[in-house]
C-alpha cells in the first residue's frame, strides 16, 4: 500500500450497488455497535409497544450505518462484476 492510498473499511460489492462485509477491525466494530444498538433498542421499544418509535429507531440506525459506509467505504456505483 502506498502512503497516499486510502484503506477502505467497507469494500464495494462485486455485483450491484453498495458495500460488502467489512475488511478491517474498525468496520467490524461499527457493525458490532450497530447490531448491539439495534437489538437493545428494539427490545426496549417493542416491550413498551412503541411501534412508531421502533420503526423510526431502525430508520435512524440504518441511515447512520449507511453514512458510515459512505464515508469509510469505496465510492458507491453500480458494479457488474469482473
Amino acid at each position: 500500500m502506498q502512503p497516499g492510498d486510502k484503506k477502505y473499511w467497507f469494500p464495494a460489492k462485486k455485483y450491484g450497488w453498495g458495500w460488502g462485509p467489512p475488511t478491517c477491525w474498525q468496520g467490524w466494530a461499527i457493525m458490532a455497535v450497530w447490531f448491539v444498538l439495534l437489538v437493545s433498542g428494539e427490545v426496549t421499544l417493542m416491550v413498551s409497544r412503541q411501534i412508531v418509535a421502533s420503526v423510526l429507531y431502525v430508520i435512524l440506525l440504518s441511515a447512520l450505518l449507511t453514512f458510515a459506509c459512505y464515508v469509510k467505504g469505496e465510492p458507491p456505483r453500480w458494479r457488474w462484476g469482473k
